[in-house]
């Protein structure tokens, strides 16, 4: 689940950065504004890289993907960018932990096995 997961957030990290060069020429928000917002949002991203498996991690990763699709009313197509990463999250987290299931179940078909060879 952490691989799928982290490669959402990373490509969510570039289209962050993206949104904000295309707010940065709007007339209603201050390059300072827009930048501050984009930075914090960029750097969540990669910090939740490396808490998708800590308790709360997924949660951040949600309301991540809330803010990103939000952002769509600065950015209108960030809702559809939002809706999109949203479902990669979804499916990095539901088939991840399919994924997890699996290898356990095979490591432990193997240990049982060597245990009887």
């Amino acid at each position: 689940m952490r691989t799928l997961c982290a490669s959402t957030l990373i490509g969510e990290f570039f289209v962050i950065g993206f949104a904000g060069l295309v707010a940065m020429k709007l007339d209603d928000a201050s390059m300072a504004v827009v930048w501050t917002v984009c930075g914090i949002g960029m750097a969540l991203s990669v910090l939740l890289c490396g808490m998708i498996t800590r308790p709360g991690g997924i949660q951040l990763g949600w309301a991540l993907q809330v803010a990103l699709v939000l952002s769509g009313f600065v950015v209108p197509m960030m809702f559809i960018l939002g809706l999109a990463f949203g479902g990669l999250w979804w499916a990095s987290i539901h088939y991840g932990r399919k994924i997890d299931e699996a290898k356990a179940r095979w490591a432990a078909q193997q240990e049982a096995e060597e245990a009887t060879a």
